[in-house]
Parts: structure tokens; sequence; C-alpha cells
């Protein structure tokens, strides 16, 4: 049976076929039906932020319009049927709610703070429009030498046009591992120092050069905590634009118990009881990882199979 998308993934078509189709193109920016979706300083344009209810704000054409947009960075995010989807970046205004006009409700925020109340389709969109002008905003030289880059094929590549280079940059992203480690009836967790009060989460880091993810996941344990696993099985995986990740879930079964923590990463980690989390309401003292994380998935997934 096919596992239902995690957060942030899945919604649009990505029209690959239509990048290099500069009429198509032009007409899908000016056309009325064309919904674009502003990304100011990383955030996200939203109405209800304050509430339970937030719904993402995608301006047409002619609301978008504004002194100097011109010159921003557009990228084509892709087709809901034959209506266009575009991702513009207002990073360049100081006060971008005067200067479209949307609606008097709307606010920019940060994404992680309204996405697990967010339709998915709505949160799946915000998230690859952020993830996209984040890279623009990161690539304007070419890495190889230096020379001020350019976006081709609809904002999908940024190419140096030194003739003596011509060096060609894609989207970045950076694959994570990330595993709920088990044993019986106990499940493992960390927090780092920088989390809220009580929030404990399954561990997690970069795949490193030359390595398989299944390797990566062994090792990640393995520095944290000390703890050697088995029996690594994939469970899913979800894009995490908080900048540029893409997140490997894994599965993994311990074949020890004793935590022997790195002192770097890691401020604590625990074996936690399948009944103490299932009981245990949210405090600073113990609470679950954010609802739109793969993380929460696995450990919810976990809770109820055992």
């Amino acid at each position: 049976m096919t596992k239902p998308a995690n957060f942030y993934a899945g919604g649009l078509d990505h029209a690959t076929h239509r990048r290099k189709d500069k009429e198509w193109l032009a007409q899908r920016l000016a056309h009325a039906a064309s919904r674009f979706v502003p990304v100011w300083r990383n955030q996200s344009l939203v109405v209800g932020a304050q509430g339970d209810a937030p719904r993402a704000v995608c301006p047409p054409c002619p609301e978008i319009s504004a002194p100097g947009i011109g010159e921003t960075e557009t990228v084509l995010l892709g087709l809901s049927g034959a209506q266009a989807y575009f991702a513009i970046d207002l990073s360049a205004l100081e006060n971008p709610l005067q200067d479209i006009r949307a609606d008097d409700r709307a606010e920019f925020v940060d994404l992680r703070r309204v996405g697990p109340l967010l339709p998915r389709e709505e949160g799946a969109l915000l998230a690859y429009a952020r993830g996209m002008l984040h890279w623009h905003a990161r690539q304007r030289f070419c890495a190889v030498c230096g020379n001020p880059s350019r976006s081709e094929q609809a904002g999908h590549l940024r190419r140096c046009p030194n003739a003596a280079c011509g060096a060609t940059h894609f989207p970045r992203t950076d694959p994570a591992v990330i595993m709920l480690v088990h044993d019986g009836d106990h499940c493992l967790l960390g927090r780092q120092r920088a989390w809220m009060p009580g929030m404990h989460s399954t561990l997690a880091g970069f795949v490193e050069p030359g390595e398989s993810l299944e390797e990566a996941v062994a090792r990640e344990v393995r520095e944290e905590t000390g703890i050697a696993i088995e029996d690594i099985a994939y469970h899913s995986s979800q894009p995490w634009p908080f900048p540029s990740s893409l997140m490997l879930g894994f599965y993994a079964r311990a074949r020890t118990r004793d935590i022997h923590l790195d002192g770097d990463e890691l401020e604590a980690a625990h074996w936690f009881a399948r009944d103490f989390i299932l009981q245990h309401r949210d405090d600073d003292r113990f609470r679950l990882p954010r609802r739109d994380s793969i993380a929460r998935r696995l450990i919810e997934e976990w809770l109820r199979n055992p």
C-alpha cells in the first residue's frame, strides 16, 4: 500500500517540459489566471496566521505589480490543471505589503510557524517556493569563476555567462537521514540545547560523501549516542526547505542500549517507553517534535504499531 505523503511534499505538476518555452512562459507570467507565491526574506504570505486555520495568499499578476518587481527573481513552480504558479522574490522591497495589492489581512510569516496548520497542498506550495528562492539568493555568483550568474529555464538553472567558464548550477538539495531507533517497547529520543524546553526528537544527520543511506544512519546513531543498530529499514522522505534538505526517514533496531553522548550535538538522549509517550501531555519536561515533521510521523506510527 502506498504511504501518504509527508508534509511539504506533492501538489503541482512541475511542468518540466515548459521550462525552455520562452513564449509560453511569457504568456503565463502575464495571464490573469496565473498565481504568484510571494516570498519576502524567507517568509511566506498568509492570512489567518494568528488563528488555527491559516491559508496561503497567491495573488494574480495585476495584484503583484509594484515598482521594482520586474527585476526580482521569478521561478515557475508548475501547474495545477491549466493554472500556472510562479514563486516571486520580494526581498528587495522594504514594505512589501504596501507595494502589492493583496488581502488586507495578509502578512508575511515564517512557514515553520504555520506549516502544520495549512492545507497540505498549500503548505507544499509555499515550501517549494521558499526553497527555490533561497537557492537563487545564494547562487548569484558562479561557484567556479566568481562571475555573476544568470537564471535560465524558468528559474531551475543558473548559468555562468563567462565564455571561458559557462558552468551550470542546479537547485541544491542536501540529503539527511532521520531515524527512530527502537528496542521492544522503548524508543530512543534526543534533544539539542537550542530546542524549546522539553522537546525531544529522533536522531538525524547529513549524509556524507562516499556513504550509503544505511551507513549514514548507523554512523549518526553511533556518533551521537554510542548505540549500535541493525535491521535498518526505509520508511519515507520529506522535503524540508529550512533551508534545503531532503529528509530520508528510517527505522532501526538497537543492538546495544547503553547511551554515551558525544557531548557536541545532543544535550541529552534517553529511552522512552511507548506507554509513557502515549499517556504524556506535552510540557517543559517532555514534548514531541512538531506535527509537520517526518520525525513526528515516525514516532506516531511506531506508537500505533507495537
